[in-house]
């Protein structure tokens, strides 16, 4: 495999520098710092960054610009995340930031700021090197993707559409380069009971908070993963006393689903739930979706020319469609040629045992160097369609 031990270092150190800037969602002030200080170090080899307010609830995203007045040769969007799933003080708790033999562990070090600083560290290289193609590059980083990307998705398809190709840097999925990705759908249940006496008045009562655990249990029953279908809850809140019957209850639910078909299954079912309880009010509320995202010419043109690359780096690389989601889901289903999972490879994302692989980070950062260059003197599929092949 493609190795220098010089560059393995560098991108190692630049991983942890950015890991060690905590950035959850739910803390926009963090995940600012952390742009913020990616900005600088992209002004630094060239480009031009702007970061536009997209509302209170999320730090504001990086849009850096190289060659933005080139006139003519393909566009090259390079799409990211800066913002984890992880809490503030998890580095000083459960997960502290460590190399461990061929492994660097902590929050976020696999999704995706390892993926990212690869990305970085092939334009830089381009940079410093006088490399740089002469075509339009830019590298989106948004600051609310592991929410859904509420506030961010209009400017990924705007940009999106003003490209030619889009690379993704999300982690490899078990060594596999993404070529689609399943719908998701997200949704907030809530439940109204009857508030009474926890003691003396308890069967006049009505718990939101047991009519929404009957609802979990049966919603999520319904997954199938045979149908590539699941529902699951990850977040609940409720009551405010221990001797008071709730009066409400909410949930986060996520839904996947690999099909347009399955898709429509999963609104049905959700349209449903309201009628799933006679003692108390259920609502549902549709939050933030993420399309489904088909391989089409473009994208499986863009894998033959990594697939070639890789072998020449040592790196097999295989296509697969992944269950799991990204900011990729938007501009594949507008049919813009998107290669995803790009990024570092490891296990563990959204775990505390989250980890990426050290040994390969040079050969994944040349990689993308050279897919950048191949894709900026192409004459490829330029043609945007959402028809799957």
């Amino acid at each position: 495999m493609y190795n220098s031990y010089e560059t393995t270092q560098r991108i190692l150190q630049g991983i942890q520098r950015w890991a060690a800037m905590e950035s959850p969602s739910n803390r926009p002030d963090q995940v600012d710092g952390l742009v913020g200080h990616v900005a600088v170090h992209l002004e630094s080899i060239g480009a031009s960054c702007e970061r536009p307010d997209l509302g209170s609830g999320c730090a504001r995203p990086l849009v850096a610009r190289f060659n933005a007045n080139a006139q003519g040769g393909p566009r090259i969007l390079v799409l990211g995340h800066l913002d984890t799933v992880h809490p503030m003080g998890s580095i000083d708790g459960p997960m502290p930031l460590h190399v461990e033999g061929d492994r660097l562990y902590g929050p976020g070090v696999m999704d995706m700021k390892g993926g990212v600083y690869l990305a970085v560290d092939a334009l830089e290289r381009l940079s410093r090197s006088q490399q740089m193609p002469e075509v339009p590059i830019t590298v989106l980083l948004n600051t609310d993707e592991e929410i859904g990307s509420p506030f961010s998705r209009g400017l990924i398809e705007a940009e999106a559409q003003a490209h030619d190709f889009v690379l993704v840097p999300e982690p490899v999925r078990e060594g596999h380069v993404v070529i689609g990705r399943f719908a998701f759908a997200r949704f907030r249940l809530t439940t109204h009971g009857q508030s009474a006496h926890a003691g003396a008045d308890n069967v006049a009562g009505r718990s939101a908070i047991r009519a929404m655990a009957n609802i979990i249990e049966r919603l999520e029953d319904l997954t199938d993963m045979r149908r590539l279908v699941s529902f699951n809850v990850g977040v609940v809140q409720g009551g405010e006393f221990v001797n008071v019957v709730p009066l409400h209850c909410s949930a986060d639910v996520l839904a996947v689903a690999d099909s347009e078909a399955n898709l429509a299954y999963v609104h049905d079912v959700m349209s449903a739930v309201p009628r799933w309880s006679t003692d108390v009010e259920i609502e549902v509320a549709t939050g933030p979706q993420r399309p489904l995202f088909l391989p089409s010419t473009g994208t499986m043109w863009m894998f033959d020319q990594a697939r070639i690359i890789g072998a020449e780096l040592g790196l097999e690389l295989k296509g697969r469609v992944s269950g799991g989601g990204s900011d990729g889901n938007f501009t594949g289903a507008l049919g813009v040629p998107t290669l995803d999972g790009l990024g570092v490879a490891g296990k563990g994302p959204h775990t505390r045992g989250e980890y990426l692989e050290i040994g390969c980070l040079a050969a994944r950062s040349e990689l993308l160097r050279r897919l950048i260059e191949l894709l900026a003197d192409s004459s490829g599929p330029f043609q945007k369609s959402n028809t799957a092949e």
